[in-house]
């Protein structure tokens, strides 16, 4: 009843798990990871509980193949659908006999591709294909393959729900908790489309990127990233603009007063000067 992908970086250690499917919020049902250990995906009948022992099995030292081979001898786990990725890339799969069809699972160099109830059999190739041939870093590569996947028809029930998930291949600290990307739709009509925007909408808060949020952002704070933007290109005008549009949204004044330290702020202040 579901499509995902799992994937590693070599280049970073960051690994991550992007996945669709026509059920209500995907991203709570199919998706585990835990930095510095793994990711897993459970999918199809698995019983609850299952992708936190997997990851479990990886901090203790067991390798994907495994895990998934003493999870594929459970006869309990007929059903289901698994797949984990450990850090380094090591991977494995294994889709169980009760699965529904059109299901199965192709793994390759540090990836592994996984459905069931598929809308037709090139679906997990397509998303493999355009895994290997994507650019970019990890997150937009695997929601290529999802992209990829849904073109091919994707779950055959239809859409309804989709996640991104992406940790470090390093341990989570005091300072970083080593998540780096954790967005999830949980009813949309298109939800692989909808992923997406989200997550450039969150490139755009992390880089820092004024004119996509000044059009993007949500309502309100569309005023002070449009100030931000204006500042930025110097353009004096549509600063002021910007700023007294957010002077006359309730509690906004108060919060720029409170805000007058910040350096961002500052600039916009410096032009206007």
């Amino acid at each position: 009843m579901t499509f995902s992908v799992l994937a590693h970086d070599p280049a970073t250690g960051d690994l991550g798990i992007a996945v669709s499917s026509c059920i209500l919020a995907v991203g709570h049902a199919v998706p585990s990871a835990r930095p510095g250990v793994g990711v897993v995906a459970v999918q199809a009948r698995s019983r609850r509980g299952l992708g936190h022992a997997l990851l479990s099995g990886l901090g203790e030292g067991l390798t994907p193949e495994a895990l998934v081979r003493r999870a594929a001898h459970a006869a309990e786990d007929a059903e289901r659908q698994i797949a984990v990725l450990g850090v380094g890339g090591a991977v494995a799969a294994d889709t169980g006999p009760g699965s529904f069809p059109v299901s199965g699972h192709l793994v390759g160099a540090g990836f592994s591709v996984q459905g069931n109830m598929l809308a037709s059999a090139d679906v997990l190739p397509a998303m493999a294909h355009a895994l290997g041939a994507s650019s970019g870093d990890l997150p937009d590569r695997m929601l290529a393959a999802l992209a990829a996947g849904q073109d091919e028809g994707g779950d055959l029930r239809g859409r309804q729900s989709a996640a991104l998930l992406v940790v470090r291949g390093t341990a989570a600290t005091d300072e970083d908790d080593g998540v780096l990307v954790d967005l999830r739709v949980d009813d949309s009509g298109d939800p692989v489309a909808q992923l997406r925007l989200l997550r450039n909408l969150q490139r755009a808060y992390a880089e820092r990127d004024y004119e996509t949020l000044a059009l993007f952002a949500p309502e309100g704070a569309r005023d002070l990233y449009a100030a931000l933007a204006a500042s930025r290109r110097g353009d004096r005008e549509a600063a002021r603009s910007a700023l007294e549009a957010m002077r006359g949204r309730p509690g906004w004044s108060a919060w720029l007063a409170a805000m007058s330290g910040d350096s961002r702020l500052s600039a916009v202040s410096q032009l206007l000067g």
